[in-house]
Protein backbone atom coordinates (compact mmCIF):
# COMPACT_ATOMS: atom_id res chain seq x y z
CA UNK A 1 0.00 0.00 0.00
CA UNK A 2 1.28 3.10 -0.92
CA UNK A 3 0.83 6.43 1.72
CA UNK A 4 0.34 9.68 -0.10
CA UNK A 5 0.79 13.32 2.03
CA UNK A 6 -0.68 16.32 0.74
CA UNK A 7 1.31 19.98 1.10
CA UNK A 8 0.69 23.31 -0.42
CA UNK A 9 -2.83 23.88 0.59
CA UNK A 10 -3.78 27.69 2.03
CA UNK A 11 -5.90 30.55 1.92
CA UNK A 12 -5.65 32.55 -1.30
CA UNK A 13 -7.11 35.40 -2.54
CA UNK A 14 -9.94 34.60 -5.71
CA UNK A 15 -7.27 35.12 -9.05
CA UNK A 16 -4.72 33.77 -7.13
CA UNK A 17 -2.19 30.83 -7.66
CA UNK A 18 -1.12 27.38 -5.23
CA UNK A 19 0.80 24.61 -6.05
CA UNK A 20 -0.48 21.06 -4.46
CA UNK A 21 2.37 18.53 -3.50
CA UNK A 22 1.41 14.83 -3.24
CA UNK A 23 4.33 12.53 -1.90
CA UNK A 24 4.29 9.33 -1.94
CA UNK A 25 5.87 6.93 -0.20
CA UNK A 26 5.91 2.89 0.69
CA UNK A 27 6.21 1.72 -2.93
CA UNK A 28 7.01 3.95 -6.06
CA UNK A 29 4.40 5.29 -8.02
CA UNK A 30 6.19 6.00 -11.27
CA UNK A 31 3.69 3.13 -13.40
CA UNK A 32 0.08 3.94 -11.97
CA UNK A 33 -1.54 7.32 -12.72
CA UNK A 34 -2.20 9.41 -10.00
CA UNK A 35 -4.98 11.81 -9.66
CA UNK A 36 -6.43 14.74 -7.94
CA UNK A 37 -9.55 15.02 -6.26
CA UNK A 38 -11.61 17.42 -4.14
CA UNK A 39 -14.32 17.92 -1.76
CA UNK A 40 -16.16 21.19 -0.71
CA UNK A 41 -18.48 21.10 2.26
CA UNK A 42 -21.88 19.36 1.95
CA UNK A 43 -21.05 17.89 -1.56
CA UNK A 44 -19.81 14.66 -2.45
CA UNK A 45 -16.30 14.23 -3.32
CA UNK A 46 -15.19 14.84 -7.00
CA UNK A 47 -12.51 14.38 -9.66
CA UNK A 48 -10.19 17.24 -10.08
CA UNK A 49 -7.19 15.98 -12.59
CA UNK A 50 -5.14 13.08 -13.37
CA UNK A 51 -1.95 12.00 -14.87
CA UNK A 52 -0.66 8.59 -16.75
CA UNK A 53 2.68 7.17 -15.42
CA UNK A 54 4.80 9.08 -17.89
CA UNK A 55 3.23 12.19 -17.74
CA UNK A 56 2.26 12.06 -21.10
CA UNK A 57 -0.96 11.80 -20.66
CA UNK A 58 -3.90 14.31 -18.36
CA UNK A 59 -7.37 14.58 -17.89
CA UNK A 60 -9.48 17.56 -16.12
CA UNK A 61 -12.66 17.87 -14.97
CA UNK A 62 -14.72 20.62 -17.20
CA UNK A 63 -14.62 22.96 -13.83
CA UNK A 64 -10.75 23.25 -13.78
CA UNK A 65 -10.01 22.50 -17.42
CA UNK A 66 -7.25 25.78 -18.63
CA UNK A 67 -6.72 26.90 -15.26
CA UNK A 68 -5.20 23.59 -13.50
CA UNK A 69 -2.19 21.64 -14.50
CA UNK A 70 -1.23 18.19 -13.36
CA UNK A 71 2.19 17.31 -13.34
CA UNK A 72 4.75 14.29 -11.78
CA UNK A 73 7.94 13.82 -10.84
CA UNK A 74 8.54 10.08 -10.86
CA UNK A 75 12.31 10.46 -9.53
CA UNK A 76 11.07 12.26 -6.57
CA UNK A 77 7.60 9.97 -6.58
CA UNK A 78 5.90 12.95 -6.40
CA UNK A 79 2.81 14.58 -7.76
CA UNK A 80 1.63 18.13 -8.38
CA UNK A 81 -1.49 20.45 -9.14
CA UNK A 82 -0.85 23.73 -9.82
CA UNK A 83 -4.06 25.96 -9.82
CA UNK A 84 -4.17 29.63 -11.25
CA UNK A 85 -7.03 32.09 -11.72
CA UNK A 86 -8.56 30.63 -8.73
CA UNK A 87 -12.68 31.06 -8.08
CA UNK A 88 -14.58 30.75 -5.04
CA UNK A 89 -16.27 27.57 -6.17
CA UNK A 90 -12.45 26.33 -5.73
CA UNK A 91 -12.17 26.20 -2.01
CA UNK A 92 -12.27 22.35 -1.29
CA UNK A 93 -10.07 19.70 0.84
CA UNK A 94 -8.06 18.70 -2.30
CA UNK A 95 -6.79 14.79 -2.04
CA UNK A 96 -4.46 12.79 -3.98
CA UNK A 97 -5.49 9.27 -5.25
CA UNK A 98 -3.14 6.38 -6.77
CA UNK A 99 -4.14 4.10 -8.98
CA UNK A 100 -7.02 5.27 -10.81
CA UNK A 101 -8.29 3.12 -13.62
CA UNK A 102 -10.79 3.15 -15.77
CA UNK A 103 -12.62 6.20 -14.01
CA UNK A 104 -12.60 4.70 -10.67
CA UNK A 105 -10.38 5.83 -8.27
CA UNK A 106 -7.27 3.29 -6.65
CA UNK A 107 -7.62 2.45 -3.06
CA UNK A 108 -4.51 4.85 -2.03
CA UNK A 109 -6.01 8.29 -0.58
CA UNK A 110 -3.72 11.00 1.58
CA UNK A 111 -5.41 13.21 4.55
CA UNK A 112 -5.98 16.09 2.24
CA UNK A 113 -4.77 19.35 2.10
CA UNK A 114 -7.25 22.73 2.78
CA UNK A 115 -7.43 25.20 0.15
CA UNK A 116 -9.80 28.40 0.61
CA UNK A 117 -10.23 31.28 -1.96
CA UNK A 118 -11.33 34.36 -0.44
CA UNK A 119 -11.08 37.46 -0.59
Amino acid sequence: QVQLVESGGGLVQPGGSLRLSCAASGRTVSAITMAWFRQAPGKEREFVAMVVWNGGTTYYADSVKGRFTISRDNAKNTVYLQMNALKSDDTAVYYCNAGMYRGTPGGSWGQGTQVTVSS
